[in-house]
């Protein structure tokens, strides 16, 4: 039947498709933005509130009207960019090695391992590091940390969790470099260390940022393993790493549970979800400036 319709007619059908769709993920993402703008700024308008006074606030304590953001900004920032710093070294290291050391071991052994880790559910490693990572933390730290939870134990399940996203991603980068880029440098006498360091890593900076900036949103947005080990005390400032915290994604979904629709601190807690949204927001403006970046730099 289709070779009878008219390629015009089929035309039309397949744009008129394909344009509903992307209507309709633009409606989805429009209406998703306004309904927690609405939501998160009714704070501000609605109940009054200071935005000064909510994100540099110290202290959240519902019971008392009290509502500080601070704490949970840091414990968020303070995990991811932990994490990441522990993931990250680990990931480059290791696409290194199964793309430009051992590809064939690459192929068949690691890429399945990763892909596994990339499987397991958040609970998963939250139990994970409830029995091990806080017992490890307590048993290293003695009485400095008497749970094991805290920033350092949350930092460290996420690293395990975002090590197969920046890892992956690190080693489609690296697959990305022209091999001229390798001969050239191998022709002109350099060790496959020089090369690496010197021409495939530089070559792919723009796609190993975007690697890690997409790290940094699974780990900033991670709710259930980071729930589980944080300690979830958001009632004041942590003061180090081994004090348990709270995060934005932990005090929200524990929150809104018990939180009544409409009062002050279910819009507080809409406002958590906001900042949420614009920081996600923000890395992925990130990604698209780094990737922009990376193409005018390959010309």
């Amino acid at each position: 039947m289709a070779q009878l319709m008219p390629k015009r007619r089929l035309e039309n059908i397949g744009l008129g498709i394909t344009g509903f769709c992307v209507a309709l993920v633009a409606l989805v993402v429009v209406t998703l933005i306004f309904m927690v703008a609405q939501q998160g700024l009714s704070t501000f308008f609605v109940d009054g509130m200071d935005p000064i006074a909510f994100f540099t606030g110290q202290n959240w304590i519902p019971e008392q009207e009290r509502y500080g953001a601070l704490p949970m900004i840091v414990g968020s920032f303070a995990v991811t960019l932990l994490s990441t710093l522990f993931a990250l070294p680990v990931a480059i290291g290791s696409a290194i090695f199964v793309v430009e050391v051992a590809p064939g071991f690459g192929r068949r052994v690691f890429q399945p391992v990763i892909e596994l880790l990339v499987g397991i559910p958040s609970v998963v490693y939250g139990v994970l590091g409830l029995y091990v990572i806080n017992a490890l933390v307590k048993a290293v730290f003695g009485d400095a940390a008497p749970t094991g939870a805290g920033i350092l134990s949350g930092a460290l399940v996420l690293a395990i969790m975002i090590l197969p996203t920046i890892t992956t991603l690190s080693m489609d980068a690296l697959r990305a470099v022209p091999n001229q880029y390798r001969e050239g440098s191998y022709a002109l006498g350099c060790t496959r260390w020089q090369t690496t360091w010197h021409v495939v890593l530089k070559s792919a900076t723009p796609s190993l940022m975007t690697a890690v900036i997409l790290g940094m949103t699974r780990a900033f947005g991670e709710t259930l393993a980071v729930q589980m080990v944080i300690g979830g005390v958001e009632r004041s400032m942590p003061t180090g790493l081994l004090d348990p915290a709270s995060t934005l994604t932990a005090a929200l979904t524990a929150g809104l549970s018990n939180a009544v629709s409409g009062s002050e601190y279910y819009h507080a807690l809409w406002t958590l979800g906001l900042l949420l949204l614009v920081m996600s927001l923000i890395f992925i403006l990130i990604i698209h400036l780094i990737g922009r970046k990376g193409a005018k730099a390959n010309g």
